[in-house]
């Protein structure tokens, strides 16, 4: 028999290269489910995307724009979240929906980490209407081309960007 979710702690895991408006929302609403909230920022990213910040100043940052949030921790991990999770005695992963894209995407991951460990549950919130179209890949690519993303990441990530990329 499972245990009820409110009384566990539940996995956001991602790259969060950098982090966004977007995720801070879900992680919001995350605090108000469950007791304890882990944000595990994976060392690893895509072959085909290279970080714009470093697995360290990506710690760092999260650990900064979430530092009033009490229930929230921020880890890194390398390799499988199956086995992270195994590590940090977790088994609930919750995932944000943006687009009907990002939901087929996310059920097939659910369903790898389940197969790879069926005690492993996930659970989809909806993006916020204000937050469905920000990606951490186009703030990226905004702040390339000078834009203004302020609206779109916390003020310390926007200083960081900032400077990260020498922006007027």
């Amino acid at each position: 028999m499972r245990d009820d979710f409110a009384s566990k702690k539940v996995v956001y895991s991602g790259t969060f290269d950098p982090l966004t408006n977007g995720h801070l929302d879900l992680i919001k609403r995350a605090t108000l489910i469950f007791p304890k909230v882990i944000l595990a920022i994976s060392q690893t990213s895509a072959p085909s995307k290279q970080p714009l910040f470093s697995i360290s100043e990506r710690v760092e940052l999260a650990r900064r724009v979430l530092q009033d949030y009490s229930t929230v921790e921020v880890l890194s991990f390398n390799g499988l979240l199956v086995d992270f999770l195994k590590d940090i005695n977790a088994n609930i992963i919750i995932r944000g929906l943006r687009r009907l894209n990002d939901f087929e995407y996310e059920c097939q991951m659910a369903s790898v980490n389940q197969h790879l460990n069926p005690d492993i549950e996930t659970i989809f919130l909806p993006a916020a209407p204000h937050t469905k179209f920000i990606s951490s890949t186009m703030v990226k690519e905004l702040a390339h081309l000078n834009a203004d993303v302020k609206r779109l990441v916390h003020p310390i990530i926007f200083a960081a960007l900032t400077a990260k990329l020498q922006i007027k």
